[in-house]
């Protein structure tokens, strides 16, 4: 078996810190940094959405309230894998929806996430298809 048809199992972060889609941004971003994790996701017997530090980050940008609930900014429907899917299927599914965050199923419940940082810590050498030419915008000397 190589890395790539490794089971999400043996990938994934569990378990996953999900909240009521009426905790406030606020509480949100608290939970976020007291776990040191970049997403949440909505709901606790159904996944209604996830929300991310990009999405709080953007909210406060519009100069949204601390005490606005994450309901309104959340990502929904939720992109999610099957704990018995392979890593191949998972990172797959989150280059063709994209995603960076994708929740682990079982049973419509969430057990666990993987994240795109985990499959670059555990795939160095997984093909990764790149474009034949730089970007239009990027200038000579600078790198992303």
């Amino acid at each position: 078996m190589t890395e790539q048809d490794a089971g999400v199992e043996e990938l994934m972060s569990s378990p996953v810190e999900s909240v009521p889609s009426d905790t406030t941004m606020a509480d949100a971003a608290r939970t976020l940094t007291k776990e040191s994790i970049g997403s949440l996701v909505v709901g606790d017997d159904r996944i209604l959405g996830i929300v991310t530090e990009s999405d709080l980050v953007s909210a406060v940008g519009e100069e949204r309230a601390p005490e606005t609930p994450i309901e309104g900014l959340m990502s929904d429907p939720v992109v999610t894998v099957r704990r018995s899917e392979s890593v191949r299927t998972a990172a797959e599914r989150m280059g063709h929806n994209g995603v960076k965050k994708l929740p682990v199923v079982e049973d419509g419940k969430a057990i666990g996430i993987i994240t795109t940082t985990d499959l670059a810590l555990h795939l160095p050498d997984y093909q990764v298809n790149m474009a034949h030419q730089a970007e239009a915008d990027i200038v000579d000397g600078e790198w992303e």
